[in-house]
């Protein structure tokens, strides 16, 4: 069977040597047929909010916090409308800011990519950068009595708007709404906190889960330490097409997002399988081996005890750059000890989550890897260099048996796929 798999910018076809295959992937929208005119209609009629032109003044110095570029949010196009809408603030009254969270800083040639060159020109832009206290402000306490700094020009700004792109998430249930805020414009100290493994490995930390979700209740939690304004959130097909637009109140519109999301994301499957073949949905997610473990996670959640995932993902920048991910991963002999070292009372490390979570899929499967990463490199992450996938599932098929069923998600964790309570592996 030919399929076609989401990789790097070009995408990638394979064949795979069996006919009991089972592609999985979300049910494709349309896009809107008039994108910008669905944008005014959204913002001028928004949910449980007062039209967005009627809460900003001509005076107010307003922040507009958007999603870094590992996120394929069309900020290059919402960006101009909302401006056009707001058009009685002056140019100067705005900041952008690039919400990273604890993801390295984007250049200019990129930020000019991502909000397009006009925007770029005419606005200041901005990068968090979560580790530099000098460019943070105190911004209120968690839950249990920490404090949390956030962006100064977030903080100081007097009023505050979030562009957010909801999709599946494997900790936060969804990604969208305050996770635009929290942890997009928090400092490393609480990005650490709310990483912490009790919470990482918590079972409703998961796709599709939003309620009684511990990651979800964080983000909500310090999102709101300071008031937003408006949210804008949208929904992209795999063509990148805006398919539906979620504005107004943060909580009311992302709710309802996340309803529409999971209509569209979320499949059922009867049975695990014993191989799984996933991506991370190509560019801009499948940039490094941190983000591809999205796919991953969405692949163990259907592959069988002891089964094998197999991850095309470009990782053209190979490990990311920012936090201690590689070196945990180059640091041990396994993936158990791994887990053993995060889960020790007391430890905390720059990117453990991500670590943690690769554990925990690699305890359940194997898991191959093709990518631009050095096969070296590969196995010393505790993952199977992958040199051609047809080959590579062709090779699990002799052992298990050639007509052992095969799931493909061929746009990773833009698909959530379940298993039924009839599901026995």
């Amino acid at each position: 069977m030919i399929t076609h798999l989401q990789y790097g910018k070009d995408g990638l076809q394979i064949e795979l040597p069996s006919n009991n295959v089972t592609v999985l992937a979300p049910r494709f929208i349309p896009g809107l047929p008039d994108e910008a005119e669905a944008f005014r209609s959204a913002v001028r009629e928004p949910i449980d909010s007062r039209p967005l032109r009627e809460l900003i003044g001509a005076n107010d110095r307003v922040a507009v916090v958007i999603p870094d570029i590992t996120r394929p949010m069309p900020s290059d196009r919402l960006l101009p409308w909302l401006f056009a809408e707001l058009s009685h603030v002056p140019s100067e009254n705005f900041v952008i800011i690039n919400g990273t969270g604890s993801h390295r800083i984007n250049a200019p040639d990129e930020l000019a990519a991502m909000v397009g060159e006009e925007i770029f020109s005419r606005y200041k832009v901005v990068n968090h950068n979560s580790h530099d206290r000098a460019t943070l402000k105190y911004a209120g306490k968690t839950r249990d009595g920490r404090d949390v700094f956030m962006n100064k020009e977030y903080v100081e700004a007097g009023k505050r708007i979030v562009l957010g792109f909801i999709e599946p998430h494997f900790m936060a249930g969804f990604s969208g709404g305050y996770k635009g805020i929290f942890p997009a414009v928090a400092d490393i100290d609480a990005i650490m906190h709310y990483h912490r493994a009790e919470v990482i490995g918590h079972p409703r930390s998961t796709w599709g889960v939003i309620e009684g979700n511990p990651t979800q209740e964080q983000i909500r939690a310090n999102g709101s330490l300071l008031p937003l304004d408006f949210c804008i959130n949208v929904t992209l097909n795999r063509q990148r097409q805006i398919t539906s637009i979620f504005c107004g109140d943060v909580m009311a519109a992302h709710t309802r997002g996340c309803e529409y999301s999971k209509s569209t994301v979320m499949i059922p499957c009867p049975e695990a399988f014993p191989i799984v073949v996933t991506t991370n949905s190509g560019y801009p997610l499948d940039q490094n081996l941190y983000q591809a473990v999205k796919g991953m996670s969405a692949a163990a959640q259907i592959v069988q005890e002891g089964g094998l995932i197999a991850a095309a993902s470009k990782c053209n920048d190979g490990f990311p750059s920012h936090g201690n991910f590689k070196k945990l991963l180059f640091d041990h002999d396994s993936p158990q000890a791994i887990l053993d070292t995060i889960l020790a009372p007391g430890f905390s490390m720059y990117d453990q989550w991500e670590a943690q979570l690769l554990a925990m899929i690699r305890l359940r499967a194997r898991v191959g890897l093709y990518s631009d990463i050095p096969h070296p490199e590969v196995h010393r992450a505790h993952l199977e260099p992958v040199g051609d996938i047809s080959s590579f599932v062709s090779d699990e098929l002799k052992r298990i048996g050639k007509d052992s069923p095969i799931a493909v998600l061929p746009e990773g964790p833009m698909t959530i796929p379940y298993l039924t309570q009839s599901a026995t592996a």
